[in-house]
């Protein structure tokens, strides 16, 4: 027995247009820009960045691990203190 499917809307099967997005031309770019600097807010972040201090991005995985910079700092002490002497830095030193 043949059954018989129901025909599909028109405006289902209509596709939409695809809109091509518009390509920034070379002449459209200005050479320089100059930027209103008395606009400009202070970076919030640049109190809690004492004298000294690196900025680290860790991996998605890896700041998963840890719930805050102290949490990671201990880690990274016990990792220095197991160490061997040779390998670990002088304090007071700087490496450039």
């Amino acid at each position: 027995m043949l059954v018989r499917r129901q025909p599909r809307s028109a405006e289902t099967m209509k596709k939409i247009p695809n809109r091509k997005k518009s390509k920034t031309r070379a002449h459209d770019l200005k050479a320089e820009y100059h930027f209103d600097y008395s606009a400009a807010k202070p970076n919030r972040f640049a109190a809690a960045m004492s004298e000294g201090t690196v900025a680290v991005v860790l991996e998605p995985d890896v700041a998963a691990v840890f719930k805050s910079s102290q949490a990671v700092n201990s880690f990274l002490r016990s990792v220095i203190s197991a160490m061997p002497e040779s390998r670990t830095p002088k304090r007071g030193l700087t490496r450039r």
